[in-house]
């Protein structure tokens, strides 16, 4: 972790839900990072996590209800919400966030958060039903329009015990997510995509080879969940079509496409009103012709034959389709000739980007947090960059995309 959060105060606002017990992670996660900690938290979240517990983890008295009415005269939720450089409420229940998009100030938590005028942060943590539910929603769109930036949720194991979305994002992730947030809107900088829509692909996709077994590749997903992130920050409305799933703010529009086939044809539906579309993912060239209905069992004979047939190009669909004021930019995984195999891609697809990486290299490739490009473009001398986080290369590629955009009078 960077020293962003050094010397920073944080309000940690605890609400009662059962991934309140993560609060003892990400408030150690904060004094490590040097920043300065002080909680409140609701009556709920104490039969979850005891008030005790992050006092002394935070080293300052836990703000709560019980102290709040002990003393009629105090105001200590004014002061508290006034010292605080950022608010994070976590986790946000549904209960809560109905609270506060509604400004409801019915006890010590709602009324501390609602006299700070701090950033505000919430990571919302529910079953995926009630996520999902038209009423939370629309309070979920309240609070942001108000400023409020909400950091995910994310889908894994629910508490319920199967998988969906509604699980908070992990400590760390929020961490990080909110220092991209705010670092991003510190800077002086324009927001370089502002009002422009930008189709993201991410992710190794998946062709079945029967109900059990599929063909694949090493692609995490993280560089085109970054890209998409990266053009969100850039003022950017994101569809990101993804292959895999990876905690991502709530304001970019996710369409899961697993195979090929599927991906292409969110891609279709997105790019009439797109201004960019930037293919990160990783799309297997091939799948079988003839998928099984059943298990393909093991027989007698060493070898197995799969009868495999190419995938659409989605690259290429894109680039040969394109309407004039469109920036198409795709990616090049190599294992040699970098610069050569990109500019042979860049004018077979009809690109206006090509990002290459070799992925034999130590910090670049798939399922890795960094990554090592060269970027080539039609107007351009190929420029390399060094090794960095992903992150960090998003917003390199995006810059790298205004630049063409304006380099070559792109209507946008």
């Amino acid at each position: 972790m960077t020293d962003f959060y050094q010397n920073k105060n944080v309000l940690l606002a605890v609400t009662g839900g059962i991934a309140a017990y993560k609060m003892t992670e990400l408030t150690r996660s904060l004094i490590k990072a040097g920043a300065t900690v002080k909680v409140v938290m609701t009556d709920a979240s104490q039969e979850f996590i005891p008030a005790k517990t992050l006092a002394i983890l935070s080293k300052n008295e836990v703000l709560t209800d019980v102290r709040w009415h002990s003393d009629s005269a105090t105001v200590d939720h004014v002061a508290l919400g006034r010292w605080a450089d950022l608010v994070l409420v976590a986790p946000l229940t549904a209960n809560t966030l109905a609270k506060l998009a509604l400004g409801q100030a019915d006890n010590v938590m709602t009324t501390t958060v609602m006299a700070s005028p701090a950033p505000k942060f919430a990571a919302p943590a529910m079953n995926d039903g009630m996520w999902r539910n038209p009423a939370v929603q629309r309070n979920v769109d309240l609070l942001v329009n108000d400023g409020w930036t909400m950091v995910g949720p994310d889908t894994g194991f629910l508490a319920e015990g199967y998988q969906a979305q509604g699980r908070m994002v992990e400590p760390a992730d929020i961490l990080t997510m909110i220092e991209q947030e705010l670092n991003q809107s510190q800077t002086q900088e324009p927001a370089l995509l502002a009002g422009q829509h930008v189709v993201v692909t991410a992710g190794g996709t998946e062709e079945p080879i029967d109900p059990v077994r599929y063909l694949t590749n090493r692609s995490s997903g993280k560089m085109g969940y970054a890209l998409a992130e990266a053009a969100r920050l850039a003022g950017a409305e994101v569809t990101l079509v993804a292959a895999k799933t990876l905690p991502v703010n709530p304001a970019i529009n996710v369409v899961t496409a697993t195979s090929a086939r599927e991906m292409l044809t969110a891609v279709q539906e997105a790019m009439p009103s797109a201004n960019v579309f930037i293919g990160a993912a990783a799309v297997s060239d091939y799948r079988v012709a003839q998928v099984a209905e059943n298990k393909v069992k093991k027989h007698g004979d060493d070898h197995l034959v799969l009868d495999l047939v190419q995938n659409p190009d989605i690259l290429k669909t894109v680039g040969q389709n394109k309407e004039p004021g469109q920036v198409v930019v795709g990616f090049a995984a190599e294992t040699q000739n970098l610069v050569e195999n990109a500019q042979k891609k860049l004018i077979s697809k009809n690109a206006d980007l090509i990002v290459a990486n070799n992925v034999l290299e130590a910090q670049a490739g798939f399922n890795k947090d960094t990554n090592k490009v060269t970027l080539v473009s039609k107007d351009n001398e190929p420029r390399s960059l060094a090794a960095k986080l992903k992150t960090d290369l998003a917003t390199d590629i995006v810059a790298e995309i205004a630049r063409i955009q304006s380099a070559s009078n792109f209507v946008v």
